[in-house]
Order: C-alpha cells, then sequence, then structure tokens
C-alpha cells in the first residue's frame, strides 16, 4: 500500500480508483476534507476503511493541502540528546530508569553549544534539545543554556523536549529564551495511557501540562505512537479528536517499535501503513499542522521519511548528537542513523527531499496560522 502513494495517476485512473473505493469511506474522507472533523464513530469507520484506495486518495488530499500552505518547502530540525538519564519508567522507552543496561551520559554545555555551531553551519535554523527527565537540569542550569544558545544564534527557534516540569519551570525557560516546546501527550484514553506507564504517572497531568505551555504562549507540540501495546481503533479515535480540539502547532506520530530491554520487549511494532494513514488523515484534520516524518518511520522502512511527506508531512529531524552518545540515546530497536555525523545527516536528508519533488530549506520553520 505504501508504494502506491507515490505513483502518479492519469484522470481516468484516478475515476476507476474511486470507483472501487467503498462508499462509505469516500463519504468519510469527503467530509473531513471539508469540515476538518469527524465524530469518533466516523474516525472509527475511517480507521477501519484503511486500503490501498483510501490511503492513496487521503494522501493525495494532505499533499494538496499541504502544498496550498507551506509549498514544496520541508522544514529542517537539527536534535540534541544532551542527555539519556530519566526518573521515568515508561514501559516502552529503552532509556527507562530501571534499564540498568544503558551506559548513561550528559553532555557538558560545551559539547551542546558545538552541535548548535555545527548545525547553524550546516543550514538548521532550529535546534531541538531533547532529554530525559533528568533531575540534574534544574531550571537554572537548563535556563542558563537556553540563554546561551539563544543569544548566539539569534536567527533560531529553540525547541525544548525535556518532559513535565511545573508551570514555574515551563514559564522560567520560556522567558530565557525557548521557543516551542514537545511533549507527546501519547494517548489521549487514560485507561490506555495507565497501562503504559507506571502508577505514578499520571495522564491528567500530562494533559495538564500541555495545556500550561500553550498559556505561557509557546508553540506546542503533541502526538503519540501508532501501534502502541493495547492501543485499539477507539483509542486513535480519541486521539484525532484531541488533535482536532487542541490544534497543537505540531504533532509528532510515529510508529511504535520495541526495544529489547523493556517490558514490551515481544509486542509488535506500529505499521508504516497505518502511521502514514494517520499522518494524512491529521493533515486534513489540521491543515497548518508542522508534521514530522520521524525516524522511527526511516527504521521501519528505507524510504519511510520520504513516504511520510508524500502522505502530507513538512518536517524532518536529523541527529546533531555526537556520534560517541547516539548509541546510549537508543528508545527503540535499530534506530537509524547512529553512526551518520551531523553534516552527513543533512546532506543525506535533502538528497532523500529532492528525490521526490521537495526541498529542505534553511528556515526556522515557523507555524504558519
Amino acid at each position: 500500500m505504501a508504494d502506491m502513494i507515490e505513483q502518479k495517476y492519469t484522470a481516468q485512473e484516478a475515476e476507476d480508483r474511486l470507483k472501487r473505493l467503498d462508499p462509505r469511506t469516500l463519504a468519510l474522507i469527503g467530509k473531513l476534507e471539508e469540515e476538518h472533523a469527524l465524530t469518533k464513530g466516523e474516525y472509527v469507520e475511517l480507521l477501519g476503511g484503511m486500503g490501498d484506495e483510501s490511503a492513496i486518495l487521503l494522501a493525495e488530499k494532505a499533499r494538496r493541502i499541504r502544498e496550498e500552505i507551506y509549498g514544496k518547502e520541508v522544514f529542517v530540525r537539527g536534535i540534541i540528546e544532551f542527555s539519556n538519564v530519566c526518573k521515568n519508567d515508561c514501559y516502552y522507552c529503552g532509556i527507562r530508569k530501571d534499564n540498568d543496561k544503558v551506559e548513561r551520559y550528559r553532555l557538558t554545555d560545551e559539547q551542546i553549544m558545538e552541535c548548535c555551531e555545527i548545525g547553524h553551519e550546516s543550514g538548521y535554523r532550529t535546534f531541538v534539545l531533547q532529554s530525559g527527565e533528568d533531575g540534574h537540569y534544574t531550571d537554572e542550569v537548563l535556563g542558563d543554556l537556553v540563554s546561551r544558545i539563544h543569544d548566539k544564534y539569534i536567527d533560531c527557534a529553540i525547541t525544548l523536549s525535556v518532559g513535565e516540569r511545573s508551570r514555574e519551570s515551563y514559564q522560567y525557560l520560556y522567558d530565557a529564551g525557548a521557543d516551542r516546546y514537545l511533549l507527546r501527550h501519547e494517548t489521549a484514553d487514560e485507561a490506555h495511557y495507565n497501562r503504559l506507564h507506571p502508577a505514578e504517572m499520571s495522564w491528567r497531568h500530562r494533559m495538564n501540562c500541555l495545556s500550561e505551555l500553550r498559556e505561557i504562549g509557546y508553540d506546542v507540540g503533541a502526538g503519540m505512537m501508532v501501534g502502541s501495546p493495547y492501543q485499539t481503533p477507539e483509542d486513535l479515535a480519541e486521539d484525532l479528536l484531541f488533535v482536532g480540539e487542541f490544534k497543537p502547532e505540531m504533532c509528532g506520530i510515529g510508529p511504535f517499535i520495541p526495544h529489547r530491554d523493556t517490558p514490551f520487549r515481544d509486542k509488535p511494532s506500529g505499521t508504516l501503513e497505518q502511521t502514514l494513514y494517520l499522518l494524512s488523515i491529521i493533515r486534513l484534520i489540521h491543515p497548518h499542522v508542522l508534521l514530522p516524518s520521524t525516524t522511527a518511520l526511516g527504521t521501519i522502512d528505507p524510504l519511510g521519511r520520504e513516504k511520510g511527506v508524500l502522505a502530507g508531512a513538512n518536517v524532518v529531524m536529523p541527529n546533531l548528537s555526537p556520534g560517541q552518545t547516539r548509541r546510549q540515546y537508543e528508545l527503540y530497536d535499530n534506530k537509524i542513523c547512529m553512526d551518520d555525523d551531523a553534516v552527513q545527516c543533512r546532506s543525506c536528508m535533502d538528497f532523500r527531499m529532492r528525490s521526490i519533488g521537495y526541498e529542505l530549506v534553511v528556515d526556522r520553520g515557523d507555524y504558519r496560522r
């Protein structure tokens, strides 16, 4: 199914394709395109109608909407994984607290600034500082780092992805110069959330953090895993309702991929096909959203990131982290690009996007309201 998204069709072939599509699924896609919303039951129906024909049609509509707003531009964010220390024990995560096989590290401020320098010279204008929930990074420690980056690279956006913190902490970091914050909601269903996390973690607290980030003024990124353990079509429908209601400036979704040292080591991965299908649906729900084609997509398929862009995504996130620490920040098994340096990653991604008719741009890649 995913390979078919890349094909071109004559008008007659497109008409024949529509005739083969289930009328109910066709009607739901039409309603979603026009109204940018469905009911929960209708989302469940649309997910149940996933197949080659519906995926192709959704991807075509998603590309058209994305290009009306963002053109053929694909925005690039440079991820700097600066610490793999984490206080949490999320059941799916390779750097969870109880995984004693992980070699823990923290980058020095100088190493982080060097990553930014290499990234800036390579055309990155957004830096994503990502870590586990590491108590070493108090507001003052992290805020000083954010201020240094902000002062030196005034033409760049700073995105934080450091988990759940207090409202006061979020405000402090925002005042220090952070522009955006990524905090995946993981799942919009509380019962499902509880099956993915230990009892000390709270779905309500996660959702409250997202609301506080929005109130402070951040551009907020949410998102979920596709095909995570115990996930049902109803769970995914709740996720889609949440995206439509909260309207995050960015929505990062990717397939669940198990890690060998977690309780979910034997659970099946999410699929490329369902992830692409959901990317297209999210683009129709929230046309202006910044939608990444994730490294996880490239991990389960060699052309996964290209296919993600062809399904409606418009952001890619290569790694700026030092090569010696990348293998210690393994959230899931077989993560790609572990041995590429930052310049190689940028060059490779530029070639990949040009190969499908898109262009990486030297741009902050701001959300277009």
